[in-house]
């Protein structure tokens, strides 16, 4: 069954404004969490494999396709607040199989903690033993200076040279920022460039690095506490973040940069696929993010019962709590 729904979210005119979205089979998970990441990769096979068709005509022609997940801090994939690394797997799969390309997944260390750490924390880094895939710290990379100009104003940007010379796949996960907004590809992408405005530097950075596709990993979404949504959305990243602004309740018009990335006179999103769009946008709440000084009480109980099982580490937001 396939639905239609077209939301108030609108991109820039240049850029294509059809959202695809696809259901995962959550018959064995039943609204929790599935600790075994093959398992949730197998329910997800199906799944990237049709959300990517379209794309795979024009990604089978690059040598590098580059993955940005949202990797902002080593939060339990549980929780919502950063990218599953079973949707990252998945995507390296298929994009291996279906492709002659060289694959990375790509983050970048702040001053909170090294980006080594935090994929070694997610599983993204014993995840890509797995494949051909490069895990790359994009702190140690060349990089283009540069600057770009939004709204009339000069933004600087630093530039990843892998993230130029790559096809770009970004995918962040359904959850707020700090500030509000949904963090979005756009914003996912800004995190990795030097930060200069927060409502233009999103959109100079798209611009600079013009991501060939943008997944939304909304398998679980976070609004306040962790919520199944098993759901992947695939577009145009302003498109993508329209529909992630949309589901999180947020307004489309508070958000400065998507409002510039968007464009004055768009026309409307159409989200295209099997997935009850409304239903989901009702389940899904518009709460904030967990106490800036302290784990989320649902994050510190998903992650220690998670590595009371699986012998996980516990990350650094967790250690010496009790």
């Amino acid at each position: 069954m396939s639905t239609t729904d077209e939301t108030n979210a609108t991109d820039d005119a240049a850029g294509a404004t059809r959202v695809r979205a696809v259901g995962i089979d959550a018959t064995d998970r039943r609204g929790g969490w599935i600790p075994d990441i093959d398992a949730r990769m197998a329910a997800l096979e199906a799944s990237v494999r049709e959300l990517l068709a379209p794309a795979l005509e024009s990604l089978a022609t690059v040598d590098r396709i580059t993955l940005v997940p949202d990797a902002h801090y080593p939060f339990h994939p549980s929780s919502g607040m950063v990218t599953d690394p079973a949707v990252i797997g998945s995507l390296v799969s298929h994009l291996e199989r279906e492709t002659d390309a060289d694959v990375a997944v790509a983050g970048a260390s702040d001053d909170r903690i090294a980006f080594g750490r935090t994929a070694a924390y997610l599983g993204y880094a014993s995840l890509l033993e797995r494949f051909d895939a490069e895990l790359v710290d994009l702190t140690d990379e060349p990089r283009t200076e540069d600057v770009s100009t939004v709204d009339g104003r000069p933004i600087a940007l630093s530039i990843p040279d892998r993230l130029a010379e790559s096809a770009v796949v970004v995918v962040p996960s359904l959850r707020p920022t700090e500030d509000g907004p949904v963090a979005g590809a756009m914003r996912t992408l800004a995190g990795l460039i030097t930060q200069d405005n927060p409502e233009r530097t999103p959109v100079a950075a798209m611009r600079a690095v013009d991501p060939e596709l943008a997944v939304l990993d909304a398998t679980t979404a976070y609004d306040g506490d962790p919520v199944a949504a098993d759901a992947l959305f695939a577009g145009a990243a302003p498109a993508v973040d329209a529909v992630a602004t949309s589901l999180l309740g947020r307004s489309l018009e508070a958000d400065a940069a998507l409002e510039t990335a968007r464009g004055p006179e768009a026309p409307p999103v159409t989200v295209e696929g099997n997935v009850d769009f409304d239903g989901l946008r009702a389940r899904i709440g518009d709460g904030d993010l967990p106490p800036a000084d302290e784990a989320h009480p649902a994050v510190s109980t998903a992650y220690r019962l998670y590595a009371a099982v699986a012998g996980d580490a516990v990350p650094p937001q967790l250690e010496g709590s009790r």
